[in-house]
């Protein structure tokens, strides 16, 4: 029969693993830098995004769940004057010269502690974000979650538009596919093919299908969301992107991948996408593996097609997926030193 003094001692070292395993996660500090850019597409607009995600509430619903947060208010980008095509890619020179500057903007907001947190914008910046991004922590893995695949190379390109071709810059598998444009030689690619999974596509070119196919590119068009559910979808990214090592994720969301009923004010929308909730669910699961790292939040444009309303249930929905990215949960939070007042 065991003493009452082991018995004792039992108990005492139950107490101090129930402790041990209950602990408050450490706090979430959000580095915010806002990317008011455009020229990766056609439509004027889109650099409004950053100033109106700020005005419906980010920063104070952030801090209303105890995320430390910190402003890094908005880059801005030099005119790069007369910014002729490079054969069919349009406006080179500035998408080059703008993602150099967030690059290192990304990567001062990693080295000061925080997940970095950009607000775009298109999604030709998700280069110096991801670029940035990597050159601070090392390796990635990525999750894109949008309706197009965005890999298109400058020479399969249908449109020029290097909001189409962010990809294409960042994947090793693809430096031999990209030519020698002004203001990009800074760019060193950064991102295995093994470590990107997208979600929710549903509007990709015969180009871009054949390039993920060779690459070998883990994917979840909204076929597959739609077969296994979005819970499912989460685990088997988590459990293929964490199969090689737990690095650090990048999650670059385009405000297009959720469906345009809810998110209409953006640049090319496609009938068909993800739901409010499917959205938010993506956002908390990255969450709480805890190896979010960086956020992209892109391509909300308020002067678009969209009513009034359109534009503030897009800009609302923004807000609500990049608070479930730092720990808001649909059930409910309470700060750790929360306590009930006296009567």
């Amino acid at each position: 029969m065991r003493s009452a003094r082991s018995l004792r001692q039992l108990a005492l070292t139950a107490e101090r693993s129930l402790h041990h395993h209950h602990h408050h996660p450490p706090q979430r500090s959000a580095g915010i830098i806002g990317a008011p850019f455009c020229k990766g597409q056609p439509r004027g607009g889109v650099e409004g995004g950053p100033d109106r995600i700020r005005a419906a509430g980010l920063l104070t619903g952030l801090q209303r769940q105890g995320c430390a947060v910190k402003d890094y208010g908005n880059l801005t980008f030099e005119d790069v004057g007369a910014d002729e095509p490079v054969g069919e890619v349009k406006r080179v020179r500035a998408v080059g010269g703008a993602n150099r500057r967030l690059s290192e903007a990304v990567q001062a907001v990693k080295k000061d502690g925080h997940t970095a947190v950009m607000l775009g914008g298109d999604h030709s910046l998700a280069i110096g974000s991801i670029h940035g991004h990597s050159a601070a922590v090392g390796p990635l893995s990525v999750v894109w979650v949008d309706a197009h695949a965005d890999i298109n190379t400058p020479l399969t390109s249908y449109t020029g538009n290097l909001h189409g071709q962010p990809l294409t810059f960042l994947l090793h598998e693809l430096r031999s596919k990209v030519p020698v444009l002004p203001n990009f030689s800074w760019v060193t690619p950064c991102l295995s093919a093994r470590d990107l999974v997208y979600v929710g596509l549903r509007d990709v070119d015969p180009a871009e299908h054949y390039i993920l196919k060779l690459l070998g590119v883990k994917m979840f068009s909204m076929s597959e969301v739609d077969r296994l559910g979005v819970a499912r979808v989460m685990e088997e990214t988590c459990d293929y992107l964490t199969a090689s090592g737990k690095k650090p994720i990048h999650l670059s969301f385009d405000i297009d991948a959720i469906d345009p009923s809810v998110t209409p004010a953006t640049g090319t929308p496609v009938a068909g996408g993800l739901t409010y909730r499917e959205g938010l669910y993506i956002t908390e699961h990255l969450c709480q593996t805890g190896l979010l790292s960086a956020v992209d939040l892109v391509e909300v444009n308020p002067l678009g097609d969209a009513t009034e309303d359109g534009v503030r249930s897009t800009v609302n929905t923004a807000v609500d997926l990049l608070l479930g990215c730092f720990g808001r949960l649909r059930e409910g939070n309470h700060r750790p030193e929360f306590d009930l007042p006296e009567p």
